[in-house]
């Protein structure tokens, strides 16, 4: 029997907004590779987003490693827009100090 090759969509998708996320889920392709370059495998990615699918993962990975100038420019476009957006609403603080604010209040009480 033969194996037929064919090539494979790469399972991305734009939201209302045009922000790149993996299909049929709300994970940006941001949270994606950020996890990557910090070292996770797929495997690790996996367990800490259980919405993404394994074959999901390395297909992004995959595509991020042969467009990686084009990824990383998207990349740092979305980063001057929640940038900017941050700027515009007053938002000085990130995700991950909000995220410990609201933890060490909820400790405190």
């Amino acid at each position: 029997m033969a194996l037929t090759v064919a090539p494979e969509r790469v399972p991305l998708e734009p939201d209302a907004h045009g922000a790149l996320r993996v299909a049929g889920t709300r994970i940006p392709l941001d949270t994606v590779i950020a996890a990557f370059n910090q070292g996770a495998s797929p495997e690790e990615i996996a367990l800490s987003y259980p919405s993404l699918e394994l074959a999901d993962i390395y297909a992004i990975i995959a595509y991020y490693l042969r467009h990686r100038p084009t990824v990383d420019a998207y990349l740092e476009a979305q980063d001057r827009l929640a940038q900017e957006a941050r700027e515009r609403y007053g938002v000085n603080e990130t995700s991950r100090q909000i995220r410990e604010r609201l933890l060490a209040r909820r400790l405190a009480d």
